[in-house]
């Protein structure tokens, strides 16, 4: 890799200002003084004024259609842990969680500075599911989850109301869900407040990334369009 481009991965400085830096004779490559045409090779030591330079790991974004059986865990003990599952050279973890009876679309990232800011939930951010229950679907009772239903949260030890959310009714039995919270097991606890048992849960969006040309069990990268969208929510971006 050129010296410029070496200096300029790592974040300490645009190529253009690196260049500035080498033709100042401030940059020297394992105790030399670095010239422009310069080319860095593995383990070689740069520094500039005398501090070291290293390129930044590269983001890692992968898309995760998660079949059932598989734990939103970066805890390698424990039997059937996401990461064992993606088996990625380089250390990721998951965005958020799905239990591990649902199935669907899951974020893995090593950018830990958007995690917090992709699932804060004041950001609004949509996680869209398709849920089949044990029971024909009732008017009334799709109206119940729109309008927020009253659930025990383990985390804090309290019950919270679910905010309103967008449902529609694919069948007897099928419904589409789009939720901007994320609390313990929600879905199937609002479900199970009126008596109904969740079958199957999948997710098939998580804010714009969808399960398109994914089979279940497989991932894939994220495309470039994804990852800029992806990160307009970091903090301190536009919004969408």
């Amino acid at each position: 890799m050129r010296i410029n481009k070496y200096i300029s991965s790592s974040g300490f400085c645009s190529r253009r200002m690196a260049e500035q830096y080498i033709l100042e004779g401030r940059v020297y490559v394992n105790g030399k003084q670095a010239e422009i045409q310069t080319v860095i090779e593995e383990n070689d030591v740069v520094t500039i004024d005398g501090q070291e330079i290293k390129p930044k790991d590269p983001e890692v974004y992968i898309l995760l259609n998660k079949p059932a059986g598989i734990t939103c865990t970066t805890e390698r003990h424990v039997e059937g842990n996401i990461i064992d599952y993606v088996n990625y050279p380089e250390r990721i973890f998951p965005v958020g969680r799905l239990d591990k009876d649902s199935t669907g679309a899951i974020l893995l990232t090593n950018d830990g500075d958007i995690v917090n800011d992709l699932l804060r939930e004041e950001n609004g951010h949509d996680k869209e599911y398709e849920v089949t229950v044990d029971h024909k679907l009732t008017d009334e009772f799709l109206n119940h989850l729109r309008e927020g239903v009253k659930i025990y949260n383990p985390v804090t030890n309290s019950y919270v109301v679910t905010k309103s959310c967008r449902i529609k009714k694919i069948n007897q039995r099928m419904f589409r869900i789009i939720l901007t919270q994320g609390y313990n097991r929600q879905i199937r606890r609002m479900c199970s407040a009126y008596q109904y048992q969740v079958r199957s849960l999948k997710r098939i969006r998580f804010i714009n990334l969808t399960l398109e040309n994914l089979d279940e069990g497989k991932w894939r990268y994220l495309t470039e369009k994804e990852i800029n969208e992806i990160k307009k929510y970091k903090k301190g971006a536009n919004q969408l």
